[in-house]
């Protein structure tokens, strides 16, 4: 459940699990497409339902392990009635916001749809893109589209947020993950992923937390001690967004993630004993 593990060559970035920890348990919905093809929140949310049920079929439990929320969302409640992507609208914005800023297009949002603006940074392309993209594909606001469209699950879910307590901790946690992917090579993925594929900044998968920073130190808009203090800093606001989105879920039991508290087979026992 990993809107960047479905990138293929994306796999120190994104903590994805080695060779080897797939070849002890399979996973599913990791290495999907080539970062330069677009992989929406529908088709994942398609492509794991099927999953779960083929794997349900075999009598076996399947675990949706991963923090992005809005598949979560997606998955237990239902795809917005919202159109498909349009490469030339989204061209145009796209143009826009260099000659003007997306600040002004954030602006522009807010004219045409202030609840969504309300809840939009004015420095968050992606989701202002996509904002103003549905106006102008459909003449109505993004936010009246919401929950237009719901669907029931075929399967019972049972859900676990493993939350730090300890907000320093996890700070602490956050630059020493990032230190180490650099220490494994992540500023060379992206250059290999800048050789092989035909990539541009505005991307989804080149906008994902870590990949952003390295592709502006690779541009040379920032040095490298910009580089770790941007992506870390990134990062602690993405950890802060989970948990606002925890937070808003129903039925979410939270287990405590600190180190004291991490006792992996009791987290494991108990999340087992769950669906006896």
């Amino acid at each position: 459940m990993d809107s960047a593990q479905v990138y293929r060559g994306m796999d120190i970035g994104t903590a994805k699990p080695s060779v080897a920890e797939r070849s002890r348990v399979p996973h599913h919905l990791i290495d999907v497409v080539d970062p330069d093809q677009a992989y929406s929140t529908g088709r994942w949310r398609g492509e794991a339902i099927s999953k779960i049920q083929e794997i349900l079929g075999r009598k076996r439990i399947p675990l949706l392990v991963g923090g992005t929320m809005l598949y979560y969302r997606a998955l237990v409640g239902g795809l917005d009635a919202l159109p498909p992507g349009n490469a030339q609208i989204r061209g145009e914005i796209d143009e826009q916001a260099a000659l003007r800023g997306w600040p002004a297009l954030h602006a522009e949002l807010a004219e045409v749809d202030p609840r969504s603006a309300r809840r939009i940074s004015p420095g968050d392309s992606q989701r202002i893109q996509r904002a103003l993209e549905v106006w102008r594909l459909t003449g109505k606001p993004l936010s009246a589209l919401h929950g237009a469209a719901k669907s029931e699950l075929p399967f019972r879910l049972k859900a676990f947020a493993l939350v730090p307590r300890d907000r320093a901790e996890l700070h602490r946690r956050i630059a020493a993950r990032f230190a180490a992917m650099l220490q494994a090579g992540l500023v060379d993925e992206v250059k290999a992923l800048r050789r092989n594929y035909r990539l541009t900044p505005g991307m989804p998968s080149m906008r994902a937390v870590g990949y952003r920073q390295v592709w502006q130190y690779l541009e040379g808009d920032i040095d490298a001690a910009a580089l770790a203090e941007r992506a870390v800093a990134a990062t602690r606001q993405l950890a802060k967004r989970q948990l606002t989105w925890l937070r808003g879920f129903a039925d979410v039991e939270h287990l405590d993630a600190s180190p004291a508290g991490m006792d992996v087979e009791a987290l494991a026992s108990r999340i087992a004993h769950s669906f006896l």
